[in-house]
Order: C-alpha cells, then structure tokens, then sequence
C-alpha cells in the first residue's frame, strides 16, 4: 500500500460536546469569482479526504474540491465522528443521525470561523441521507442541497438486498473490518467498467491510510431503519443525481421522494455511465459540471 498525505489545504478542527471532530478546507482561488461554499459529506466506508481530495497520477482534477477551488468555491469536509482523523472511542456505531449531529457541530464551527450564512451541502450515499437530515433540521444552513447515490425507502435497491443478509453481523459489533478487496467490491458490484483501475489502487490506499475498520451504524440504518427522512420537511433546492448503474438508488424511490419536495426549486438527474462512487468514475468530469450548474443557475426572479 502506497501512503498517502494531503497537502494544499488548512486543517481544523472542532468540538461536539467532548468529542474532536476533524475539517479539512481549501480556499476558493482568487482569480476567478467567488461562488459559494460547498460542504461534502462522504459515506459509510471512508473518510472524507479519501472521497473528495484524492490525487492520481494523469487524472486533472481527481480531487472534486480543487476543482471547485478552481472555480470559486470555498470547500469544506469533514470526517465524521468514528471515521478517519475524528474521535473513534465512544462505544457505539455511528448512525445517520449522529452524522447529522456531527454537521450541525461542523457546521457551527464553519460560520463561526468564516461568517458564512449557508452552504452548498453534497452528500454521497449515506453522506446523503445524513446531509438530507440535516437539511430537515436546519434547513437555513443549507442554500442549496445535492444528494447523490441516495436512497429513501430502500425500495429498489439490489445493493441493500444482499447488503441485509449480513444484517446480524453488523447489529453484533459497532465496527467492520475493510481491506483493499472491499474497496475494490465497491466498484465491482455494479458495473466494473465504471472506473478505471489506478483510480481505484489510489482510492483504496487513501481509505485504508486512515482506517481499517468502518461503524456499522450507517449500514444498519440503510438495511432495517428506512425511511430516516421526510421529503416533505426537506425546504432547501434540491438536486439528485443518481449513476446510470448505481445498485443503491432504487430509481422508482428517488422519483418517488422527488415528487414529494415542496420547493419546486429542484432537478433530477441521471448520471450515464457512472455507477456509485461517482467522483471516482471515468464520468466524475460531468458530476462536478452538473453539480456547478445547480449551484449557479440564477435565483427565479419570479416564482408565482
């Protein structure tokens, strides 16, 4: 394994409560206009660096948060409690919900830090379902929300039907042991071709620099607890992007929870040839670009 260091950007760090919660920031650049700030949320089995700032060789803009550096973003992550640099010692497994906790805690920090009023929240798989409770909880943070390889009910999802018949095992233990095969069975699952090989050699040492184990919490909730949130309560714009072959998102839930949004403020779109990681797909160039377009598309002068 290849280990992997972060540079270019600031690292900080906050409390929830007594427990230490680990941030990672990159400044917008200052020769293009200034966009916004775009908070990521990563998902059940990695860290947040690992997902959004990864460096591979020959791979121009690998790294979803200098590309929007580039283009004039603040961008912030964060990893959450049981995850990467943040604390791991409390005996529990670090469900969706404190995952939303962990944001509300982060994301204090980050106003405090910055005087930033909101945010423009992505959030990839159970990162989303997380971002998408925050947003319920405190949707004047969040100016606009991006829920990528999200899933609602569950209904549809071939990934969580075989993912439930380990369900004991993950309610018996708070953490599950990962290696480079289980990075590697992220893309095999669904449609290999999705991602190239170095990318996924690269992803793999960047998780496992910071973990060999990952809290069961969120796969318990996703196999036995869904639906966590309430579309009708979700009052930010909305976008959800959901991979051509992704196995977690059930396309018929997604159109289901979409049509249940209140702002009309909201797109819904289907991502070609890209599975579930989808900023380490061959495709990633069109996420960033379809995530940019929402962010900036100018605020309906009339709204009716």
């Amino acid at each position: 394994m290849t280990k992997v260091s972060w540079s270019g950007g600031n690292e900080h760090w906050t409390k929830k409560g007594d427990i230490n919660l680990f941030l990672w920031e990159k400044k917008a650049s200052p020769d293009v206009p200034f966009r916004g700030t775009v908070f990521f949320i990563h998902g059940s089995s990695m860290a947040s660096q690992p997902t959004f700032d990864l460096y591979v060789p020959n791979r121009p803009f690998s790294s979803a948060m200098d590309w929007f550096v580039a283009n004039g973003y603040d961008t912030w992550t964060m990893d959450n409690e049981g995850y990467g640099r943040s604390d791991k010692h409390r005996p529990i497994n670090f469900d969706i919900s404190n995952g939303a906790d962990d944001i509300e805690a982060a994301s204090s920090y980050i106003m405090q830090k910055t005087g930033v009023k909101n945010f423009f929240m992505y959030g990839i798989s159970s990162g989303a379902l997380k971002a998408a409770l925050f947003a319920e909880r405190h949707p004047e943070r969040v100016a606009k929300l991006a829920l990528d390889a999200f899933v609602w009910t569950g209904e549809g999802s071939h990934t969580l039907e075989q993912r439930k018949k380990k369900l004991p095992e993950f309610l018996a233990k708070n953490r599950r042991h990962i290696d480079r095969s289980f990075v590697h069975s992220i893309f095999e699952r669904d449609h290999p071709d999705c991602a190239d090989k170095e990318t996924v050699e690269a992803f793999a040492d960047a998780i496992l620099t910071l973990d060999d184990s990952m809290p069961t919490g969120t796969y318990v909730d996703m196999c036995s607890k869904l639906p966590l949130v309430d579309p009708r309560k979700i009052q930010p714009p909305t976008i959800i992007l959901r991979g051509e072959y992704d196995g977690i998102a059930g396309m018929d839930d997604l159109i289901d929870f979409f049509k249940l949004l209140p702002n009309t403020d909201k797109q819904f779109s289907v991502m070609k040839g890209i599975s579930h990681a989808s900023f380490q797909q061959k495709n990633y160039m069109m996420v960033y670009h379809l995530l940019h377009s929402y962010f900036t598309m100018p605020t309906p002068v009339y709204q009716g």
